[in-house]
This record gives structure tokens, C-alpha cells and sequence, in this order.
């Protein structure tokens, strides 16, 4: 049993509907993006895109990028992904905002894309490219993007006839049809699959459908046959007979979560026809060219005029509305009307039930239904029902009745026409009332969003501070306003909101060019530690300094003192200085503390290793040689308990005469500090005074950890200079290092080593590299054995 209920009469002003156009719509009620055919066709032509919310109400309207567009889709965050020809994936806010681009390959680029899906799965939202080579490439998560190429399709020679993403497993596969053939690609191989019971007389299965969750499937033969069963192919739940061999313009899985009944929805032009487990089916005429859109618990149905959704009916919807039923439910809603007419036949209908001990049951049915219903007055009636009942329960909870009251008072306002949010009580509690949150702030509606948090009592942080937050980046990019009246505004909505961190309200006006406005902002901020790192990025020093000194915390001002005698030069640091007495009495303290621990480091050090002798006079005159010099710099971030750790520091900031003095003064073995001078150039990614160093005389430690080093900090190029370099045993792992397996190769056949053969077999791919393979086979089967 199906319904057909009536969303909204759509608000756009569509001159052919939907005809001609290229449509995405977000599930759980979300918006709707339209791209009429003859903008999306021109490589050199932007293409206009258009959002609509679900009630038809425009949103944006926007140039897209040039470039011919092949399918719109929506991520799990309602953002739009523009999927072009070349395999670029345009990503766009739910207003039109452009947020980033992504490409799906240099494969795709050159193949160029023949069809795609968007689709969700449990990593987030992905993208599947079939390419104009026949072959796949997916994206599982497009907020990390790996890219995969599946196996080749045997026999392929066109398009095939439908395809489908599925995910099982934790993995995403793709399901596709050549004529009668099915097969599923996944990260390895192709296999080639049957669906159990599927009808003979299909020659070829020409459109298939994947339910909301993944978990159901349901194919469409060239003799008009729906075969529905599980997604693994497994298990036949139906087949249904059409009698329509036409290929259908869109098909879509429609089953209630908790239903045990399979039915899916075929649409053709004019037509949409509702296949369950029985052999009838369902027929609904179409006036103008629609949309399927599936959801959790249905299909929505968008035209150029009406916005509607179809759905198996709710079983408690079924058992009180039926005709003559006599379900708990339903006599409790007779009970209820009985006693408006003050009749009474109210207490027949009430003692009947309480004869059965049914009128808990009763009173949940009634409960549950108005979630179901869409109709105010319906859900005011079930509830008015379901409260009358409870009157005659001394121990009935009243959690389940609270807490749907709220959430229908919260869906009613989501619903309405002006916010566009047709969500069902299934979706919203699926979703979560964050999410919900979430959408209203993307759709800039922080006043609903507000309302909704402080009627469903949503903490602070999570509701209301969050989402004023969000009120305020957006208030400070406005360009109309001046900054006082901004800053202002801001400072009044959010002055009794807990946990708000005034900084990122400034990042984000400085981030928009609102320098001014960004300092007028932190003067909110009580917390000196979050003022100071964006006074710092903004280049107000002086300002930044005075914070710190305000604050009294002596680690901040030792912080903004470090960093403004990176950013000064040495007389505008210390007039700086000279202008704040605490900062430079500070200073003063740091730089004898470093001076008195390096003193200290080199007593421990000669007291270790037992270094007095007739020598002495002479190590103690080296030692304070390179104290004065330290002294001279006056570089308070020496910082060492040990010779090691002194060398470390001085590397690190740069003082390399210094460390090599050390080096000298003290015999520190050549390997010790070749191996901290190598990381500490790594460290800072000096790559031009780490060639020079290893330049400098034959290194002691060898060559490959300075591939090494560089590969550490994912610098392939730089790793490569050292290679050449590398001792003929170390070849193998250096090649190997930099991605380089053709070198590694050479490198292990001209050694003859077994070993290093087989290393570099592991890392060959059998597909890609078979002649190389073949290669290091035969120089491993010469290999003397030992």
C-alpha cells in the first residue's frame, strides 16, 4: 500500500519545466541544482547554474566554470559537485561559493568522461568516472582523494547498457551490464555474476537501481522484467513482469527501512509504475517530465510544478486509517472523536480497548503515526488522540509523546514553504537535530536555527553559541556596514553566548580584508593568548607586544619577543625593546639563563669524560673564545644540558660557524655530527645548504641518509641528487626510496644478489610492469646459489 503525498507547488518560474535540463537533488529534502541543456554543452561558454531550495525558492545563480558540464550531484554536506568533461570536479557552496576544484586523473583528462555517478558512502561522498577508454576510475572520498582505476571489463567493446556503485564491505565496487552479462569490479579483479532467478526471457538488463542503504537491488530486463533482491546477488526477493519494453528514464529503490515488503519505482515518459512483491503494480500518470529523488523511506517526485512524495505506507498509518479497522489505534481515534461530540459512545470504544489491555499499545500507535503524517491538523488530531488516551494510564511514560511533539513542532517549521526543508520524521531521526542545525546555518537561517536549538534545549555550545558564531563570520564579511556598526552588532548578539572565541571572528574579517575591524573584534577577546598569534599574522607588532605584557603571562611575551627578532632587523628589535621595559628585562634574564646552561653543559661535559689534564689550560681557552662569541650574538634560543644538545640548538637556528667550532674545540666524532647537521637542515627543508654540506668532503656516514632524509620530509626531488651518490650496496634501497624501481632493478641485476632481486620484485605491479618483471626473473634464475 503507497501514498502520494503533496510537498509544495513549486515556486521557480520554469518556462518548459524540467525539460532539457540537466537536475540534482540532495536527499533528506535538500536543494535542488538545475543546468538548462544548452548551457552545459560549450566548452568556451560558463554555464549557468541555478539553486533552488525543495518549495522551488531560488537560492543562487551563478556562472560556473567554462567547460562542458556532464552531471551535478551533492556531497553529504550540501555541497554541489559540477563533474566536467575533462574529469574536473568543480566544488560549490550550497549559495554558489566556489570552494576548490579537484581532477579524478590524467587518464580521465585524456579519455575525457563518458558517464559519472556521485554517490555516498560510509567514508563520505564519492565520484565514479567511466572514461571514453571503457575504463573506471573512483574517488571513494573526495575530502581525500585517492584515486582508483578498477580492472579492464573482458570483451567490452561500448558503453555498457547501465551501471551502478555499490558498497559492501567498507569498499565500493561497481556493478555493471553488458547485455545479458553482469560483472562487479572492485580494487582487483572483474568477476562476472548471476543473480539467482532472474527471468530467461531477458536478452540484456538495461537500467538497475541500488536502495538508499546499499543493501537492496533491483534490475530491469529488455522483456520488461523488475528482478529485486539483495545487492551481494545473493538472494531473489521478487520479480515483477511490466509488460513496458521501453528503456525507462529513471528508476529508484522505494522501501520503508523496517519494511519486509521490496518495491522499486520505473519511470517513463508520462508514466511511473510502483513494482512490489506481488504481481500487480501501481500506475500514477505524469503530466510534465519529472525527477525521481531517492530517499530513506520513499521517493520524491519533482516536476516543473509540483514537488511530491511517494512512500510505502507507515504500518501505523495503515492500521489506524484503514477502512473498518479495528487496530488499537484506530478505535482510540474514534474514542477521542466520540468524546468532542460529548457521545458515549467514547467510553464503548475506551472499555473495548481496555478489555484487551490494549490501550498502551493505542496510545503508541497514535503517537507514532502523527510522526508520520505531513498534515498539521492530522498530527494534531493523533496527538489530541494519544493524550486523551494516556489520560486512563497511571504508568504510561510520557517521553515518547514529549519528545514527538517537539520534533513535529521543529519539522512543521522546516517544512514550511519559505524554508523548503521536506524532511520526514524517519530522515530527521536519522539525520540528528546537529545536522539539521548545520543546514539551516548553510542555508543563512541563524534565527530558525537558533529558535530550533533553544526549543529542543540543545547545549549551549553545540546550539546557540555555534551557530551565532557562524552569524558572526558571516556579519564580518559584509561590505556595507562599517566596521563599528559591525563590531558593534557583534559584540551585543553574542555578549551573554557561552564558549564563543571572539579570535576566529576576527581571523575570518581579517581574512576578508577587514583589518581594522579584525583589531576592533579582539578587544572583545579576554584571553590574551588568542589575541596575540592573530595580531602577530597581522604585522601589529607593537600592539601584539603590549597584549602579552598586559596579560602577565612571561611565556606569551618571551613568544612575541622571539618572534619580532625573527621579523625586525637587529636595531628595530632592540628600539622595540628599549620602548618596553618588562619585554627587555625578560630578554635580559633569557639570555644570561642560555649563557649560564651552556657554561654548565660544557662542565658536565669535561667532567664526564675526564678530560682534565696538561691540556686543560688550552680547552678552557677554546671554551671561552666561543662563549664570547656567543655573548657577541647575544642568541638567547642557545639552549643545551649536553654537548649534543648544544650542537642541536645551534644547527637548528642557523649558527653553523658556531656548531662547527664546537665541533672542533671538543673532537665530536665526524659521523655524531654529520648526522646532526644532516637533520637539522632536513628539519628547516635548507635543501641548498644541504647540498652544499654534502659537497663539502666525502660524507662519513655515507650517502643514503641523505635520500633518506629528504624522503622523510617528502621531497623526492631532492632525495634523487643523492643517489648517484650512494655506496653500489645501498643502491638498490636508494632507488627504491625515491620511487625509482626501474633503477632499483638495474641496481640489483648488475650486483647479482638474490636478495635485492627480490626485493625489488615485491614492489613491481604485474599489470603495469610485466616486461620488467620478466627481466628481473630471469637475472634472479642466473644468480649463482650459495
Amino acid at each position: 500500500c503507497f501514498c502520494y503525498i503533496e510537498l509544495y507547488e513549486m515556486g521557480w518560474n520554469l518556462k518548459d519545466g524540467l525539460r532539457d535540463c540537466l537536475v540534482a537533488a540532495a536527499p533528506y529534502g535538500g536543494p535542488i541544482a538545475l543546468l538548462k541543456e544548452h548551457n552545459r554543452r560549450s566548452p568556451s561558454a560558463r554555464p549557468q547554474l541555478e539553486i533552488f531550495s525543495s518549495s522551488g525558492l531560488p537560492l543562487a545563480s551563478f556562472p560556473g566554470k567554462s567547460g562542458v558540464v556532464k552531471q551535478l550531484g551533492w556531497t553529504v554536506s550540501d555541497d554541489l559537485l559540477c563533474v566536467q568533461e575533462d574529469g574536473t570536479v568543480l566544488v560549490y557552496d550550497l549559495l554558489g561559493g566556489f570552494k576548490r576544484h579537484f581532477s579524478m586523473g590524467n587518464e580521465v583528462s585524456q579519455s575525457q568522461v563518458l558517464e559519472t555517478k556521485i554517490f555516498h558512502s560510509p567514508y563520505g561522498t564519492g565520484v565514479a568516472i567511466l572514461t571514453g577508454a571503457l575504463r573506471f576510475t573512483l574517488a571513494t572520498n573526495i575530502d581525500d582523494i585517492k584515486l582508483r582505476r578498477l580492472p579492464e571489463v573482458p570483451g567490452l567493446q561500448g558503453a555498457p547498457s547501465c551501471w551502478a556503485v555499490l558498497t559492501q564491505d567498507r569498499q565500493s565496487k561497481v556493478l555493471l551490464a553488458s547485455g545479458p552479462h553482469l560483472f562487479i569490479l572492485d580494487n582487483t579483479a572483474c568477476t562476472p555474476v548471476t543473480p539467482p532467478g532472474l527471468s530467461p526471457q531477458a536478452s540484456s538488463i538495461v537500467h538497475m537501481c541500488v536502495s538508499f542503504s546499499y543493501k537492496y537491488l533491483a534490475l530491469l530486463t529488455d522483456s520488461g522484467h523488475v528482478w529485486m533482491g539483495t545487492s551481494n546477488l545473493k538472494e531473489k526477493l521478487s520479480e515483477v513482469d511490466t509488460k513496458i519494453k521501453g528503456s525507462p528514464k529513471q528508476m529508484a529503490w522505494c522501501r520503508r527501512p523496517k519494511s519486509q515488503q521490496p518495491s522499486a519505482v520505473v519511470m517513463w515518459d508520462g508514466l511511473l509504475l510502483v513494482v512490489g512483491e506481488c504481481k500487480e503494480t501501481i500506475q500514477y500518470h505524469l503530466e510534465d517530465d519529472s525527477i525521481l529523488v531517492p530517499e530513506l523511506d520513499g521517493v520524491r517526485i519533482i516536476s516543473g510544478t509540483h514537488h511530491e512524495l511517494l512512500q510505502e505506507v507507515p504500518g501505523a498509518c495503515e492500521e489506524i486509517f484503514k477502512i473498518a479497522s479495528m487496530a488499537p489505534g484506530a478505535l482510540l481515534l474514534e474514542a477521542h472523536k466520540e468524546y468532542e461530540k460529548e457521545s458515549q459512545k467514547a467510553d464503548e470504544y475506551l472499555r473495548e480497548i481496555k478489555e484487551q489491555s490494549l490501550l498502551s499499545e493505542a496510545v503508541r500507535q497514535c503517537v507514532e503515526a502523527a510522526g508520520h503524517e505531513h498534515e498539521p491538523e492530522t498530527q494534531k488530531t493523533l496527538l489530541r488522540a494519544a493524550s486523551f488516551g494516556k489520560c486512563f494510564l497511571s504508568n504510561f511514560p510520557p517521553e515518547q509523546f514529549v519528545s514527538m511533539c517537539k520534533d513535529l513542532r521543529v519539522l512543521n517549521a522546516v517544512r514550511d514553504y519559505t524554508v523548503g526543508i521536506p524532511l520526514s520524521h524517519t530522515q530527521f531521526k536519522q539525520m540528528t537535530v546537529q545536522v539539521l542545525i548545520d543546514r539551516l546555518v548553510y542555508r543563512k537561517l541563524y534565527l530558525l536555527a537558533i529558535e530550533v536549538c533553544r526549543y529542543l534545549k540543545t547545549p549551549e555550545y553545540q546550539g546557540v553559541s555555534r551557530v551565532l558564531k557562524h552569524w558572526a563570520c558571516y556579519k564580518v564579511q559584509q561590505k556595507e556596514e562599517s566596521d563599528e556598526v559591525i563590531a558593534k552588532a557583534v559584540s551585543v548578539k553574542l555578549a551573554d553566548a557561552a564558549g564563543i572565541s571572539y579570535s576566529e571572528i576576527a581571523t575570518k574579517a581579517y581574512e576578508s580584508g577587514r583589518t581594522e575591524l579584525a583589531i576592533k573584534l579582539l578587544e572583545f577577546e579576554p584571553r590574551s593568548g588568542e589575541q596575540v598569534p592573530l595580531l602577530l599574522k597581522m604585522k601589529k607588532s607593537p600592539l601584539a607586544l603590549s597584549k602579552a605584557i598586559e596579560s602577565g603571562d612571561t611565556d606569551l611575551v618571551y613568544t612575541v619577543v622571539m618572534y619580532l627578532k625573527n621579523e625586525l632587523n637587529r636595531g628595530d628589535f632592540f628600539m622595540m625593546l628599549r620602548n618596553q621595559p618588562v619585554a627587555l628585562s625578560l630578554y635580559k634574564q633569557r639570555l644570561e639563563a642560555r649563557i649560564a646552561h651552556l657554561q654548565s653543559a660544557v662542565d658536565e661535559y669535561y667532567k664526564a669524560k675526564n678530560e682534565f689534564s696538561a691540556k686543560t689550560t688550552e680547552d678552557e681557552m677554546r671554551l671561552l673564545r666561543f662563549q664570547r662569541k656567543l655573548e657577541e650574538e647575544k642568541d638567547e634560543q642557545l639552549v643545551g644540558f649536553s654537548l649534543q644538545d648544544t650542537m642541536t640548538t645551534l644547527l637548528s637556528v642557523g649558527l653553523h660557524k658556531h656548531a662547527e667550532q664546537l665541533y672542533k674545540d671538543f673532537r665530536m666524532p665526524d659521523k655524531r655530527f654529520w648526522w646532526l647537521k644532516l637533520k637539522a637542515l632536513a628539519e628547516k627543508e635548507d635543501w641548498e645548504e644541504l647540498e652544499k654540506f654534502s659537497k663539502s668532503k666525502k660524507s662519513p656516514i655515507g650517502y643514503l641518509p641523505f635520500v633518506e632524509v629528504c624522503i622523510k620530509h617528502h621531497n623526492k626531488y631532492e632525495a634523487r641528487k643523492y643517489v648517484a651518490k650512494v655506496s653500489p650496496e645501498q643502491k638498490v634501497k636508494a632507488h627504491l626510496a625515491v620511487g625509482d624501481v626501474e633503477g632499483a632493478a638495474e641496481a640489483a641485476i648488475e650486483r647479482r644478489n638474490e636478495s635485492e632481486i627480490s626485493t625489488v620484485l615485491s614492489r613491481c605491479s604485474a599489470t603495469t610492469d610485466h616486461l620488467l618483471v620478466e627481466r628481473l626473473n630471469r637475472a634472479k634464475a642466473t644468480v649463482p646459489k650459495k
